[in-house]
């Protein structure tokens, strides 16, 4: 069971919120596959910002797993507070905090792993959101630090603690870091030891083996899988349930096949077929990966201009490759 507050939820294993994936015909998919728990896609503090048509997609796109989490970020207590509150009136179940996210356009706003630099800030920052919502628990994604030479997780997680944080989420890296490089899982196991809070070990984890080897290593509550879950919804509850001692076989190139369709499909209705058709480029490549046939149907793919066209194209694709399969064998 992974406790956050009052929520008691049997799972170890949670998907991670990710801009632009993990939106609702990608949670409703991986909810279907067996995760129990994620977050959904970050959205900006600032209110004034909600208007627009990225975030009202992910204020309308609540759908998902039973218990909403969401994430909020920005840098000023006050605003981050008011968008919590706001929040909770659109049903959020669990608050969540970015101070994880590495991007630039993040972080030059003083925001996501920028805010690690100032310990005084973070404290202000979830002071203010734990104070704002007090019927719901408040978490914390982060990384181990600004830099390697300020790697200050351990400072942060007791912070955190202290401020009434619920949980902890931490990336192995630090902010410098971005996606370079192998996490390292040194400092999570420090501030595992260091406090209380349940904390979910996140950072390269794409199997079974790999989450079991990080969970015995650090000792914490859970894991969380991001980018390794991009074109494999099924990736989080097959690791669940692997963990609990069930070992779910990987699906065959037709049920993959099914599933794309279907995501697509889900795409189409939830953003509109020109938006939809737009995301679904991305997503294909997730699926389809990176081997020369991949690569030049995708070429074709990108360039199909209705969510029916999209959907042909697949199918044909799909039975093009089985017909060269059959003539192979």
């Amino acid at each position: 069971m992974l406790q956050i507050g009052p929520h008691s939820i049997a799972t170890r294993v949670v998907l991670a919120p990710m801009v632009g994936v993990t939106d609702q015909p990608f949670r409703q998919l991986c909810a279907r596959l067996g995760t129990r728990l994620g977050i959904a896609e970050m959205i900006s503090a600032d209110r004034s910002l909600w208007g627009s048509r990225k975030s009202h997609h992910r204020l309308t796109g609540r759908g998902g797993f039973g218990t909403l989490w969401v994430q909020i970020a920005g840098n000023d207590p006050a605003q981050m507070a008011d968008a919590a509150r706001a929040q909770a009136d659109l049903g959020a179940g669990i608050i969540d905090i970015n101070m994880g996210c590495p991007a630039k356009n993040v972080c030059g706003k003083g925001a996501g792993s920028a805010l690690l630099r100032d310990e005084p800030l973070v404290a202000s920052i979830l002071s203010a959101v734990v104070a704002a919502v007090p019927g719901l628990p408040v978490t914390l994604k982060m990384r181990t630090g600004w830099s390697p030479e300020l790697r200050n997780g351990v400072q942060i997680a007791r912070i955190a603690e202290d401020c009434g944080i619920r949980l902890l989420s931490v990336h192995g890296r630090t902010r410098a870091c971005r996606f370079e490089g192998e996490a390292e899982f040194d400092t999570v196991s420090e501030i595992v030891r260091a406090v209380r809070l349940p904390v979910l070990a996140n950072g390269d984890i794409g199997s079974a083996e790999r989450a079991a080897a990080v969970l015995a290593r650090t000792g914490a509550a859970g894991v969380m899988i991001g980018r390794a879950a991009q074109g494999r919804p099924w990736l989080c509850g097959s690791i669940d349930a692997a963990l609990a001692g069930t070992v779910l076989p990987e699906p065959d190139a037709t049920a993959v096949d099914a599933l794309l369709l279907e995501h697509i499909a889900l795409l189409h209705d939830f953003y509109g077929e020109q938006q939809g058709l737009r995301i679904a480029r991305k997503h294909a490549g997730w699926y389809l990966g990176n081997s020369t046939e991949a690569r030049e149907f995708l070429r074709a793919f990108n360039q199909i201009d209705s969510g029916k066209g999209q959907l042909a194209a697949l199918r044909c694709h799909f039975e093009s490759r089985q017909d060269r399969g059959a003539l192979a064998a």
